[in-house]
């Protein structure tokens, strides 16, 4: 058994790691004879013929193949799935309070709550948008995504993910991207975890072009850390359970599936450490728009017009003068999700605390509340000021995002979040150009 913890740095790279020293092929990736009797087997994440730059694969030399389980199941279905039709989608905007640690024991699967989503995994376009809650380990049992690829992002307690490439270690304020089919199992080293979970069924996450921006800034390469190669020959009654076309399936498997001893290839989960985000910003006037703010983007059909950006919001310095510093009212023709992972977020007073979520479809009008108005358009601009201790995110996509049912009907559902708005006074005076 190998259990290194070692990561791989770059996004997107063609790595090669062997946990047995010759493990992996000399010179071709499929010979008569793998070394120490291994089976050779691709992971294809993209269609064969996909442009070199956008191709995503890896051979895997493992122990038994992906095959050899008996035949999935149709589980009974859960709180986890893409059900997003069964109310209608609302202009209004929605606010959820955090959702609570289960009392009963719950594993990361079993602790995925669906929110909202839009497309769909047939379509191959489209996000899910789930929250989990656990307090037990995923022993025995091990999960693959055949819909989508997993961006992760904990809010309270780390996760240790053992995933077929190596082991994943993520923190508060770290997130963990998971590719497509890629199986793994999640433990909880603190005991509990909570957090929020996007599944995207369009074209794989990647570095956003920086444009004028230059050669440098947002999100690194370098600072994005693949495992190296991690495997375990256990065998066991186990459990597999896939997600396929948005329903929950589960089959016997006799041994972990996490046995390659050695891989190589740029389809591998990866994680991110988001405190090392180079933020960008205005040093003269106004507030820019978010997308300064991407780490990673999924590109759509429509050039410049994303199936999925995953923004941040880390520390910075807002220095802009004769400005309103806090974000702005504002109405997208995209739709947000947003998440609080740490500290408090600069454009809502109170009512957002981390772990809880907002969902501002199309058009609806949000921004910052009449507390933080107030006190933003009085602020002392010749000083600059320091946004410290915080950490929340956004998951914005093109087409609007359909609430399920039970998040609909969750007792966390904020049914008052309308009100922030409600003390912003009127001020306008037609004799007086200077308030």
């Amino acid at each position: 058994m190998s259990t290194h913890t070692s990561y791989m740095t770059g996004f997107g790279s063609h790595f090669a790691t062997e946990a047995l020293p010759g493990a992996l092929p000399e010179g071709r990736n499929s010979p008569q004879r793998a070394p120490y009797g291994l089976y050779a087997e691709q992971l294809s994440g993209t269609a064969f013929t996909a442009p070199r730059s956008e191709n995503r694969r890896s051979w895997l030399y493992r122990i038994r193949p992906a095959a050899l389980h008996r035949p999935f199941e149709l589980r009974e279905a859960g709180a986890f799935h893409n059900r997003c039709d069964e109310v209608p989608a609302t202009p209004n905007q929605l606010r959820w309070s955090p959702r609570p640690l289960p009392e009963a024991p719950t594993d990361f699967v079993e602790g995925l709550f669906t929110v909202a989503g839009n497309g769909s995994p047939a379509a191959q376009q489209g996000i899910g948008v789930h929250l989990y809650a656990a307090n037990r380990d995923m022993a025995g049992r091990w999960f693959y995504d055949a819909d989508a690829e997993l961006l992760i992002v904990p809010e309270q307690g780390r996760l240790r993910l053992q995933t077929e490439f190596g082991i994943v270690e993520v923190e508060p304020q770290q997130v963990a991207l998971i590719p497509r089919g890629v199986r793994f199992a999640v433990a909880l080293p603190d005991g509990v975890a909570r957090g929020y979970v996007c599944e995207n069924f369009g074209a794989a996450l990647r570095l956003p072009d920086l444009g004028p921006i230059g050669a440098n800034g947002l999100a690194n390469p370098r600072d994005f850390e693949t495992p190296v190669a991690a495997w375990e020959d256990r065998e066991g009654d186990f459990e597999l359970v896939a997600k396929f076309q948005g329903r929950l399936w589960s089959a016997a498997i006799g041994h972990s599936p996490c046995d390659v001893v050695a891989w190589h290839g740029n389809a591998a989960p990866c994680r991110y450490d988001l405190r090392r985000f180079n933020a960008i910003g205005s040093i003269s006037y106004d507030h820019p728009d978010p997308s300064i703010f991407t780490v990673l983007t999924s590109p759509s059909d429509t050039p410049g017009t994303a199936n999925l950006d995953f923004v941040i919001f880390p520390p910075r310095w807002l220095v802009a003068q004769d400005t309103f510093r806090p974000p702005w009212f504002h109405r997208n023709v995209a739709s947000e999700f947003m998440g609080l992972v740490h500290g408090a977020y600069d454009a809502k007073a109170e009512g957002f605390a981390p772990g809880a979520a907002s969902l501002h479809n199309c058009m609806s009008g949000h921004g910052p509340d009449a507390a933080t108005f107030e006190a933003a358009s009085s602020a002392d601009l010749s000083k600059p000021h320091v946004i410290a201790d915080t950490m929340a995110f956004m998951f914005e996509t093109r087409a609007v995002l359909h609430p399920t049912r039970q998040a609909m009907e969750a007792p966390q559902r904020q049914a008052d979040y309308f009100e922030c708005w409600q003390g912003l006074k009127k001020r306008f005076d037609p004799t007086r150009r200077e308030i």
